[in-house]
């Protein structure tokens, strides 16, 4: 068997069978074992996975791409279906976290970060693995840790605050990490939302595990928050390291997904509910 990706949770629907919600989540099934990258928003999951007739009972580690509610929310259901297991996160990842945007005359502040207790999830199930750095989690599955941030263009969402000695600064989002599986046509890398900057953990997964063969990327690449500038020197980078196969998610957006399938053509694909990647 090879590396089978299906994504379960995202914010559009691919195939008749499944629902969509805001949020992110994806099913690695390898040989040595299945694994759950990220849970959504608390919605879907469940019934995704029915449908697509995955068991999350066969999953062996959940893996958390960072603390934000729809990539966090489903983790008591998944807990409440397969029981104690190990859950794999940075330590920030409990950071009370706030969205701050206007509309209109008015600041509107909202809450966005793991809506959950520790003590609670330990109670149904997770044993929380909570690692800055970078880690293998089986034999060429990896998780990056904290990304360095190198890309100059590559900067903080000044939207998005996290409460850090009593006041509300700028996330710095010291626990968004990727998920990196070393195949034989190269690197596959699984984003969540990918704030740490999408060339920083590209180039940061290429430099930790060796290889300068990027054959896929799939999941939140959080362009749709750019600038035009911003996104075009994402696309350079993306064309800088070659990527085979681009697929995205969630929070990439309609404008930057559409230039990227102008510029990618049929090596881009949208990583939407249902949609399966195999290597």
């Amino acid at each position: 068997m090879g590396i089978r990706m299906t994504v379960l949770c995202e914010n559009s629907v691919g195939d008749i069978r499944g629902l969509g919600e805001h949020g992110f989540s994806a099913l690695i099934e390898t040989s040595g074992g299945h694994y759950l990258f990220d849970t959504g928003g608390g919605h879907t999951i469940l019934p995704n996975a029915l449908a697509f007739g995955k068991d999350l009972k066969s999953v062996k580690k959940v893996c958390l791409s960072h603390g934000h509610y729809d990539h966090t929310e489903g983790l008591p259901l998944v807990l409440q279906r397969v029981g104690t297991i190990d859950v794999y996160a940075h330590p920030d990842i409990f950071l009370e976290r706030i969205a701050v945007f206007k509309r209109e005359k008015e600041e509107i502040r909202r809450f966005v970060g793991l809506p959950y207790r520790r003590v609670y999830l330990e109670f149904l199930g997770a044993r929380f693995v909570l690692e800055r750095g970078f880690q293998d989690l089986e034999r060429e599955i990896f998780l990056t840790g904290e990304v360095p941030r190198r890309t100059p263009f590559e900067g903080s969402d000044q939207r998005l605050l996290a409460l850090k000695n009593g006041e509300y600064r700028i996330d710095e989002f010291k626990d968004d990490q990727s998920m990196v599986l070393d195949t034989p046509k190269g690197l596959v890398v699984i984003f969540g939302c990918a704030h740490a900057g999408m060339g920083n953990t590209l180039r940061y997964a290429m430099e930790r595990v060796g290889k300068e063969r990027i054959h896929a990327i799939l999941g939140g690449t959080h362009l749709a928050f750019l600038t035009d500038e911003q996104l075009e020197a994402s696309i350079k980078t993306l064309k800088e390291l070659s990527v085979e196969k681009i697929g995205v998610s969630h929070c990439t957006g309609l404008r930057a997904a559409s230039r990227l399938a102008h510029e990618f053509g049929d090596r881009f694909f949208f990583a939407s509910v249902g949609m399966v990647l195999e290597v």
